[in-house]
């Protein structure tokens, strides 16, 4: 998943959401219930990138299929280090239908959750704006 990588490093998010299919499925760490749709995982793009301080990815595993990928990263978030991992799922034209994330240690996903929770209001908006 060269070019999402290559994106994100690169905070072009127009480039990111490019690769993303209209029915991706976006699970986050700190919520219960996937987000659905191109729109709203994009904004939460977005919104991350706004949250995340000192975000770097460290290394990348490819599934034998090509399809299945894992982006392995660290970041800050409010002075709190957190390690994570981009699942990503490509549909069979080659675009994002699946983007799980994961997080780690608890006291980063909960000043994770916070500060995307605090950015969700902007979130929703960029996503309605995107549909509009």
């Amino acid at each position: 998943m060269h070019a999402f990588r290559k994106a994100i490093e690169a905070r072009d998010l127009d480039a990111a959401e490019a690769l993303l299919a209209e029915n991706v499925v976006f699970t986050s760490p700190v919520a219960f219930k996937p987000y659905a749709g191109k729109a709203i995982t994009a904004a939460i793009l977005r919104g991350v990138s706004r949250v995340f301080e000192d975000f770097r990815y460290v290394r990348e595993l490819s599934g034998a299929d090509g399809r299945d990928h894992a982006l392995v990263f660290t970041a800050k978030v409010d002075e709190r280090e957190i390690d994570g991992c981009d699942f990503i799922h490509l549909d069979e034209d080659g675009l994002i239908d699946e983007f799980t994330v994961m997080v780690r240690p608890l006291s980063g996903a909960q000043a994770l959750s916070a500060a995307m929770g605090a950015q969700f209001e902007e979130i929703t908006k960029e996503a309605q704006a995107r549909l509009g």
